[in-house]
């Protein structure tokens, strides 16, 4: 039974904004961490399909060599980055004997820049995925097993048996009672969709059935896709020249730059959220070609950046990831964002939960850094515009299809003249009132959009500019 208004949330929002620069390389000092999980490689390959099986040809698909990867990454301000090659017929090999060596050599010469050994998935029953490996002394093994029992396009010829949910829930069983497991983030989760809310290769379905199987491996979803270069390109068919949409999303486009699942407020994110699921967002670049070479990619970093909360080496990194201390931005439009929800000596910050007596006052101070220097398209954006997103946290949802959380809305925006600025830092504050267990999050955009608007194929990127935290939550006893 519902009871009356308990007590009241004071929101009070800090922000700063200032041009992502990476923190000094102190080792042992938790800092924003800039990122990248979804880089291509050489060894994300073509095939010669005149042998049987087809024989792996290393620079067919991506070109890059791992080192020159990561040396791009430290350029575009990146502190932590992921090889992701993705496979086909005995590619397990490919990254074993090939990758995996170059990666250590790239650990050698690119020492700034945390690396992870990992690969994108051809996920049974599903689209791509990220899976990105913990760095321990059997990791080379680890990975090749995972491929090769799994990647649903690792036999020739195709084996069907290998594209289905139940292989997907077998591989996620493996993953989650490792040692170390894995982390596991769905890449460019709507661009099979025909239509909103009209899924493809990726479904809400699959990701709450993954999410509920292994909550330690299966942890979000990539909010913002890579190839967002596809609209500074063009290509011509008879006579008429065309540009590509960002993302590669030729249905149902993303909304300034985000995937709709997660763009849309009520929409798939909230509905998770909405359960108290772990479902956290991320952005990526998934470079194979850069757009001024033969591409529509950026350089990693050079667009799209995920910061994790965390020291730097590879097991704070990844346990940022997992435990949701992440917020995500294009353009570098932000480089720090703090949200801290606390009660006496009590608080919490992104993917934490803070659980008050009915009628508490919650106070909540969310900081974020803007970049003063230009980004890598030499402009300096300015945040136009913050919006508070709240929802209701209740049961799990029976339908695992569900696609919406009624109760998410947009609590309040605020404007340029609703903030205090303070060199880069801006700061803000509002009250919210809390009735039961809830959840809040941060998003703000360089644009005048109310809401984030189909992306179409004649506008830059570099014009379009969002950030979204993952949500703190507030537990009401």
């Amino acid at each position: 039974m519902k009871g009356p208004l308990f007590g009241y949330v004071t929101l009070i929002v800090t922000l700063t904004v200032t041009l992502s620069v990476v923190a000094a390389d102190v080792h042992g000092e938790k800092r924003w961490l800039a990122g990248d999980h979804h880089v291509h490689s050489q060894f994300s390959v073509g095939w010669d399909d005149s042998v049987t099986p087809p024989k792996p040809v290393p620079g067919g698909d991506a070109v890059n060599p791992i080192p020159d990867n990561a040396k791009l990454a430290r350029k575009y301000g990146l502190g932590w980055m992921v090889t992701t090659d993705h496979g086909g017929p005995s590619h397990s090999k490919v990254n074993r004997d090939l990758a995996y060596p170059e990666l250590l050599e790239s650990r050698e010469q690119v020492p700034e820049v945390v690396q992870f050994y990992g690969m994108e998935l051809n996920t049974p029953a599903a689209d791509h995925s990220s899976l990105i490996i913990p760095h321990t002394p059997d990791e080379r093994e680890v990975l090749f097993k995972l491929e090769k029992g799994f990647d649903k396009r690792e036999v020739f010829p195709f084996d069907e048996a290998r594209d289905t949910e139940e292989k997907m829930l077998e591989a996620l069983a493996i993953m989650r009672d490792l040692p170390a497991p894995p982390v596991i983030i769905a890449n460019h989760p709507s661009r099979s969709a025909a239509d909103y809310g009209q899924y493809g290769l990726h479904s809400p379905t699959e990701f709450r059935k993954w999410n509920n199987l292994a909550p330690n491996v299966a942890v979000g979803m990539a909010g913002a896709p890579g190839h967002q270069a596809g609209t500074l390109v063009s290509y011509e068919r008879d006579g008429v020249k065309y540009n590509i949409n960002r993302g590669g999303y030729r249905a149902y486009p993303t909304m300034g730059g985000f995937d709709q699942m997660t763009a849309k407020v009520g929409g798939f994110w909230d509905s998770m959220l909405g359960e108290g699921r772990r479902w956290w967002v991320t952005a990526n670049s998934d470079f194979h070609r850069h757009f001024s070479i033969d591409g529509i990619d950026f350089y990693p970093g050079e667009y799209s950046k995920t910061y994790v909360y965390a020291e730097k080496n590879h097991d704070a990194i990844l346990a940022a990831l997992r435990s949701g201390n992440v917020f995500v931005t294009t353009g570098d439009l932000v480089s720090e964002v703090n949200v801290r929800a606390s009660l006496g000596d009590k608080a919490a910050g992104m993917g934490s939960t803070l659980t008050v007596p009915k009628g508490s006052k919650v106070h909540v101070e969310i900081t974020v850094r803007d970049p003063s220097g230009a980004n890598a398209n030499q402009d300096t954006p300015v945040v136009n515009r913050v919006d508070l997103i709240t929802g209701e946290v209740n049961a799990k949802v029976e339908d695992l299809a569900t696609n919406s959380n009624t109760s998410t809305t947009v609590s309040y925006r605020f404007s340029q003249n609703e903030w205090q600025r303070d060199g880069e830092l801006l700061t803000m504050t509002h009250r919210i009132k809390v009735k039961q267990s809830m959840y809040l999050r941060i998003r703000g955009t360089n644009t005048s959009e109310l809401e984030p608007e189909r992306d179409g194929t004649d506008e830059s990127p570099w014009d379009d500019l969002w950030f979204y935290t993952n949500p703190v939550f507030i537990a009401v006893e």
